[in-house]
């Protein structure tokens, strides 16, 4: 049943592949998961011509996903210090209330979010993209703050005796001993902004600040679909995430298996 799961989540990722290092020609005439015969990367070649200039998406994308990940995942691992080891009153009820707020669909805040945006001013901009979502996720604080709670308080005490600081405590302590829950918060803060389309299509449409997913969407068009551009297109945007993950896979395993201990 795994390798039958397995194969169904990696099949997607093949067809994008494979139709990639095809041509409109033998993507239109073969069955689609039939290998290119011959191979070609001109639909890659083609992505980084002037005509579509690909590398302004692409940069424009990390430059997104690094302010993200440097603005949720501090606010994120402060908020959730604050919330598992200091004490303050009404520390419990802000932090259900502002967990609660997951079950509030994202689409419901889009049209607030955009009339504030423009508003200010930051329609189509580097600023317009980041200032609403960069400041910690409920689901991340939650997330950091059940691993938090688990730091065993004898070694806080031993800390806080030696006369380490609230902050002390927390660099040199918690997150050393959270390193895969860290970790793991990182690849879904990545994932999460890299794919993002939503929001980036509505507050930036213009050219010079398409992220890599509206900049792929707008390869097709409703009478022209260029699919084994778009499918390299894909591709391109896959390679990074999966670098990724292959980098911190060992984390994300252990990360896994400590939560499932506690």
């Amino acid at each position: 049943m795994l390798v039958a799961g397995a194969l169904i989540m990696v099949l997607p990722f093949v067809f994008s592949v494979v139709t990639a290092l095809k041509t409109p020609r033998q993507f239109a005439t073969a069955p689609p998961l039939t290998l290119p015969d011959p191979a070609t990367a001109e639909n890659l070649l083609t992505l980084f011509t002037p005509q579509y200039q690909f590398w302004t998406p692409i940069a424009v994308t990390a430059q997104v996903v690094v302010v993200m990940v440097i603005g949720q995942m501090v606010s994120s691992v402060l908020a959730a210090y604050a919330f598992a080891t200091l004490r303050f009153p009404g520390r419990d009820a802000l932090f259900w209330v502002y967990v609660s707020t997951l079950m509030i669909p994202a689409v419901v805040t889009i049209i607030p979010l955009y009339v504030m945006m423009s508003e200010a001013g930051l329609r189509n901009s580097f600023a317009g993209l980041v200032v609403p979502l960069m400041f910690g996720s409920p689901y991340a604080i939650f997330l950091l703050r059940e691993n938090f709670r688990s730091t065993p308080a004898e070694i806080l005490d031993a800390a806080r005796i030696d006369g380490a600081g609230p902050i002390r405590r927390l660099v040199s302590v918690v997150l050393p001993m959270n390193k895969p829950i860290l970790a793991t918060l990182l690849i879904i803060t990545v994932v999460t902004h890299w794919n993002n389309f939503m929001w980036p299509s509505i507050i930036a449409p213009a050219s010079e600040w398409r992220v890599i997913t509206v900049a792929t969407a707008a390869l097709q068009s409703q009478y022209d679909g260029n699919w084994t551009l778009v499918m390299a297109a894909t591709t391109v945007a896959l390679a990074p995430l999966i670098v990724l993950f292959l980098v911190f896979q060992n984390q994300i395993t252990r990360s896994i298996g400590i939560t499932g201990v506690r």
